[in-house]
C-alpha cells in the first residue's frame, strides 16, 4: 500500500522523472484488508489495485528481494544485481512475529500476504478445527471469517483479555462476550506449549483439536534487509522517520509500517502499523521529494491515526491515540450493538473507538484534529451528535 501509494502520489504531484517499485512478491500490487474477509472466504480471487501503471509511467519490478542498502553508493543490492537510486523511499511494510517452535511445522499458518490467503481458504473450505493462537485485531478477523464458514474455533491468548496491547482492560472488556456469542472459544491466561499433529497442547497441559493452527501474536517492522546500512533504527527495529519522513540517510525517506515519525499532535514517536497511516504517508513523502526539487516549503506528517476491524458482526474503528488521556467518556451501553469511547485531554478529544456508530467517528475525528474542546457533559449523551457536544454548545 505505501510503496504504490508513494509512486502514484508523485505522479500526481507532477514528478516526472523514473519511478520504479521493487516488491519481493511476485504478484500485482495488492491491498491487504479484503485477505482476511473477502479473499479468505473465496468471495474474491485477489485485491490487486486498480492502478494503471504503465498509464503513470511507474515501472514494476515483482519477485525480487532486496537484500541491502549501501548509501555511499545510492544503490539497491539484489540477487539481480545493484539498483541505482536518486531517491529512496523505504515502504516494507512489517512482518508476522512467528509462534517459537512452530516453524515448519505442517497446519501453522500466519496471514500477512495473499499467499497465505490462499492456504487458508481450503482449512475454511473443509471446515477444519482452528486454533487462532493471539486474539489481537487479525486474530478476531480471521476468528470470524472461521465461524462464518462454519469451523469449529480457539482462540488462544496469553492476557487477561482480548486487544490487550492495543486497549485498556475497561474497553476491551465488552469485546469478551463477542467470542462466546459467535460460538468462538476463548482462552485467555493461556499459552502454546507445542505443536502437535491435529492437536495443540496448552501450558495447562489440555489438548485442543486442531485441523489448523493461525497465529497472529503481532508484527515488527520488515527492517532486518538494513543491518549494517548505517541507518537509524528504533527501539522496535523500525526506521526513525523525522517529521518530513526522511530517514537518517540522505535521500532516503521511509512510509507505513516500517518507521517511526514524531507527532507535535501528541507529543511522542508514533509507530502506526495500519492502512491510514499506509494511504496518507505517500502524500506527504512525495510533496517532500517534488519539493525539493522547487524549492516548496516542507510538508509535515503529523496524522490522527485511524483505523478499523469487522469482528464477529461488528464494525469497530479507531481514531487518535489515547496513550496520554486524563478521562474516558462512554457513549451508549458497551453491552449493545452500538457504542463509543471518548478519551480526552485537558477537555480536548483525543481518541475514540466507536463500535457500530460511524457517525461519531466521523465527527470526532474532525474534533480531534481541531483541538475543539469538548462539554463531557453533554459528550456523554449517545443521542446527541458530538459536534453538537463542543463547550458552549
Amino acid at each position: 500500500m505505501a510503496g504504490v501509494q508513494t509512486a502514484v502520489a508523485l505522479r500526481e504531484q507532477g514528478f516526472d522523472g523514473t519511478v520504479t517499485v521493487i516488491g519481493a512478491e511476485p504478484h500485482q500490487p495488492y491491498d491487504r484488508p479484503p485477505l482476511s474477509k473477502a479473499v479468505l472466504l473465496g468471495n474474491a480471487e485477489g485485491s490487486a489495485f486498480d492502478v494503471d501503471f504503465d498509464g503513470l509511467g511507474i515501472d514494476l519490478v515483482l519477485g525480487r528481494e532486496v537484500d541491502g542498502l549501501c548509501p555511499a553508493d545510492h544503490e539497491l543490492d539484489t540477487a539481480a544485481g545493484p539498483v541505482p537510486y536518486d531517491v529512496l523511499v523505504l515502504a516494507t511494510g512489517a512482518e508476522p512475529v512467528r509462534l517459537p517452535g512452530a516453524e515448519g511445522v505442517p497446519g501453522v499458518h500466519l496471514l500477512r500476504t495473499l499467499d497465505d490467503a490462499e492456504r487458508l481458504r481450503p482449512v475454511l473450505t473443509r471446515q477444519h478445527d482452528v486454533v487462532v493462537v493471539g486474539a489481537g485485531w487479525i486474530g478476531a478477523e480471521f476468528a470470524t471469517a472461521a465461524r462464518e464458514a462454519g469451523c469449529e474455533v480457539t482462540v488462544v491468548e496469553a492476557a487477561d483479555r482480548p486487544l490487550a496491547g492495543a486497549l485498556p482492560a475497561e474497553v476491551a472488556a465488552p469485546m469478551t462476550a463477542w467470542y462466546a456469542d459467535h460460538g468462538v472459544a476463548l482462552r485467555t491466561h493461556t499459552r502454546v506449549e507445542r505443536v502437535e499433529a491435529g492437536a495443540v497442547v496448552l501450558d495447562d497441559g489440555s489438548r485442543v483439536p486442531a485441523g489448523a493452527v493461525v497465529v497472529g501474536i503481532g508484527a515488527r517492522p520488515a527492517t532486518a534487509w538494513l543491518a549494517g546500512s548505517g541507518i537509524a533504527l528504533g527501539a522496535h527495529g523500525e526506521v526513525v522517520a523525522d517529521a518530513r519522513l526522511r530517514t537518517s540517510l540522505p535521500d532516503v525517506y521511509a512510509v507505513g509500517d516500517c518507521a517511526s515519525f514524531p507527532s507535535g499532535r501528541y507529543g511522542e514517536r508514533l509507530l502506526v502499523h495500519h492502512w491510514d497511516n499506509a494511504l496518507q504517508g505517500p502524500r506527504t513523502v512525495a510533496a517532500n521529494i517534488v519539493g525539493a526539487a522547487t524549492g516548496e516549503p516542507p510538508a509535515v506528517y503529523d496524522p490522527v491515526p485511524y483505523f478499523w476491524s469487522e469482528q464477529f458482526g461488528r464494525f469497530v474503528q479507531y481514531a487518535g491515540h489515547h496513550a496520554d488521556a486524563d478521562r474516558v467518556l462512554w457513549r451508549g451501553d458497551p453491552s449493545g450493538p452500538a457504542w463509543t469511547v471518548c478519551w480526552l485531554r485537558a477537555g480536548r478529544l483525543v481518541a475514540l473507538l466507536a463500535v457500530g456508530r460511524p457517525r461519531d467517528l466521523a465527527q470526532g475525528r474532525r474534533l480531534i484534529e481541531a483541538g475543539t474542546p469538548m462539554e463531557p457533559r453533554l459528550l456523554a449523551d449517545p443521542a446527541r451528535p458530538m459536534k453538537a457536544a463542543t463547550a458552549g454548545a
